[in-house]
């Protein structure tokens, strides 16, 4: 075996290979190789080799010294400080075992050769991180809240949760921690307790309209909490309480529950007076399918806090829907008598007016350029709700009965109501109509008979109103003689309308050939 010159203890470790072991303990006078057995390995595979380190005086054999292992050379001489060249040669040598089934057999030793280590500068070396310069903050970011996130969990967290679950708790932190594993199934369930409360408020919403004027302290109510909400937790990006601290995720919650309820109590309250007031084959279901919508997403709890109220422009949208919604039907509870279309009309300038307060500072509503948008916007809000009239229903108006025929009883109800008949049979048509006025008789009523749907009839209230039902409007017309066009097969509509063009209700027929 090729025997290695004594290193120096004062000689640096060697660093010539990433994977090369690990300097040993200087060696004694009497021992001139490390040797570092490896872990055995089953008899099947043979011997492990064994590594062997044995490291150089310099990059090469000097000429004229003696070789390793020859009579007279050095053994554990003390070398002086800086003697062995950086950049010397390590050999690590491996002591092959004999193969397995070779008996006799010696113990061969390979020598590889470790590459030279570039030598180390006399400057010493600068390890300083040069960190980029870090942009300056803009003013809105210095206005922006902090939000604290909450450390991760570590692997030792986990474990110790771990073991804390197989430990006796006390009855808080059973209940902190079945919330904890079960928040979003009890979100869910929370959801389905909501619609089973709006169920419960459309009952009772039909057994009276005069429980409407508490609509106006409910839509009071959820202004200020809709105010007061964004000014305390902004808007947009700037709302993060999935990191909050928890006194923010608490006022955050407490204040978006309230508003869910009051959301919940007046749209499901409205449903029933706007489904009666509205007619399916008419375009005003639409407005009745919106408030719908507008109900039922109050009850998603995810949607609303996640989405609904993260947003300012959304919230201010859905509040002001409801409000307008609510206004057409508090306005005819406080004022009895009063016309739907100013009632359309007021409802769609507070609604605008609310919309702006939650968008605009107090400050900015007085001043000039601030009483100008408010014009502005009110004049657009009102024109656009004179536009759209015809969509939308005029609560609290519905008809109770409806019905056309080819004769009338003395006391002015049909002789029978049909739905279909041939045109041979008739000489004349007459249609009767029970109109609920529970907000007073404020509107004129019109009845405008319409075949495949061109106009053949507008008859005025004037000719129109028989006695009827108490709490009821009763109306008369009818199409006979030269009134009657020529050709009779088709669809026919009998609707009620207001005198500003809002439909209360439809009745139709076929007549065949």
């Amino acid at each position: 075996m090729k025997q290695p010159a004594p290193r120096s203890p004062d000689a640096s470790a060697p660093e010539a290979h990433a994977n090369a072991p690990s300097r040993p303990s200087p060696p004694s006078s009497s021992a001139t190789t490390a040797v570092h057995p490896k872990a055995r390995v089953p008899d099947a595979f043979g011997e492990a080799p064994t590594i062997v380190y044995m490291p150089g005086d310099g990059p090469g054999p000097v000429p004229g010294a003696a070789p390793p292992g020859a009579p007279g050379a050095p053994r554990g001489g003390p070398a002086a400080p800086g003697d062995r060249d950086r950049g010397a040669l390590d050999d690590v040598t491996l002591r092959m075992p004999p193969r397995a089934g070779a008996p006799g057999a010696e113990p061969e030793d390979r020598t590889l050769k470790m590459p030279a280590r570039p030598a180390r500068s006399a400057e010493p070396e600068d390890r300083t991180l040069k960190m980029p310069a870090r942009p300056a903050r803009s003013a809105e970011e210095d206005d922006a809240p902090t939000v604290k996130a909450e450390p991760k969990a570590s692997f030792v967290d986990l474990d110790a949760e771990a073991e804390e679950e197989g430990r006796p708790q006390d009855f808080k932190s059973s209940v902190r921690a079945f919330f904890k594993r079960h928040h979003k199934k009890l979100w869910w369930l929370h959801t389905a307790y909501a619609l089973s409360l709006g169920a419960f408020v459309v009952t009772f919403a039909q057994k009276g309209f005069q429980h409407a004027r508490f609509l106006a302290i409910s839509v009071s109510i959820a202004w200020l909490l809709v105010l007061l909400f964004f000014r305390l937790f902004g808007t947009g990006a700037r709302q993060d309480f999935a990191t909050a601290w928890r006194g923010a995720r608490l006022r955050f919650l407490v204040m978006t529950y309230v508003l869910k309820n009051l959301y919940q109590g007046m749209l499901f309250f409205l449903l029933p007076f706007y489904w009666k007031s509205a007619s399916l084959d008419a375009p005003n279901r639409w407005f009745v399918l919106l408030l719908g919508g507008c109900a039922v997403l109050s009850t998603l709890d995810l949607v609303f806090d996640r989405v609904l109220m993260r947003w300012k422009t959304l919230a201010s949208v859905f509040y002001g829907v409801t409000l307008f919604a609510c206004l057409n039907l508090v306005i005819p509870a406080l004022l009895p008598n009063t016309r739907t279309l100013y009632t359309l009309l007021s409802a769609a300038l507070v609604s605008v007016l609310g919309f702006c307060t939650l968008h605009l500072p107090f400050g900015a509503l007085w001043s000039r350029v601030g009483v100008v948008f408010l014009v502005v916007a009110s004049a657009a809000g009102v024109g656009l709700a004179y536009g759209t009239r015809q969509i939308i229903p005029p609560v609290p108006m519905h008809l109770s009965s409806a019905a056309v025929g080819p004769s009338i009883l003395p006391d002015g109800r049909l002789a029978m109501s049909v739905k279909s008949l041939h045109f041979s049979v008739i000489r004349e048509l007459r249609a009767v109509t029970d109109v609920v006025v529970p907000g007073g008789d404020g509107d004129r009523l019109l009845h405008v008979w319409r075949h495949e749907g061109r106009e053949v009839l507008r008859a005025p209230e004037e000719t129109l109103r028989v006695p009827g039902p108490e709490g009821a409007v009763r109306l008369k017309s009818q199409l006979v003689g030269g009134s009657l066009p020529r050709k009779l097969a088709g669809h026919w509509t009998v609707d009620v309308e207001t005198q500003d063009g809002q439909l209360v209700g439809r009745t139709s027929f076929e007549v065949t050939e």
